[in-house]
């Protein structure tokens, strides 16, 4: 059974944070779905991803094309193809507590300069947690990422 981590941006921005956990997941061995809401965000992620050369290639890709099923990191506005272990929400997109028990992890990361993000997110923790998903709130604000909180599954 898997656990929604929250990761509340209030230092990096989002591609930065982003690829970071990227990065972490593909070293586990994970497949990735990143979930937003609207195209315009996942195109800026897309070149942003694909600018990286200080860290190396992160492979990923754009739902809709004919290798998604293929893709380690796939960026979608719906369902994923690419069979993921993980799936990053951005932008409140959803996530079931159905989805948390299923995957080794859900990310749920949101901008804390954001008000109406970071009530979205509380929205999705009550959500969530009320379903039984285990959840963990992680804060970036004193410079390094800290777990704040965490509510406990079943």
């Amino acid at each position: 059974m898997g656990e929604a981590y929250f990761y509340h941006l209030t230092r990096q921005p989002l591609e930065v944070t982003l690829a970071t956990l990227l990065g972490k997941s593909l070293q586990a061995g994970w497949r990735v779905a990143v979930r937003g809401r609207t195209e315009a965000v996942l195109d800026r992620l897309d070149e942003q991803l694909w600018l990286r050369p200080e860290d190396g290639f992160l492979p990923h890709g754009r739902s809709g094309g004919v290798h998604d099923a293929a893709q380690p990191v796939l960026l979608t506005t719906g369902a994923a193809s690419n069979d993921p272990t993980c799936v990053v929400s951005i932008e409140g997109a959803g996530v079931s507590a159905e989805e948390v028990g299923a995957l080794s992890r859900v990310m749920i990361l949101f901008d804390g300069h954001d008000d109406a993000a970071v009530q979205t997110a509380r929205e999705q923790w009550k959500a969530l947690t009320s379903a039984g998903a285990a959840a963990k709130y992680w804060s970036e604000e004193s410079g390094r990422w800290e777990m704040k909180a965490e509510a406990g599954g079943g």
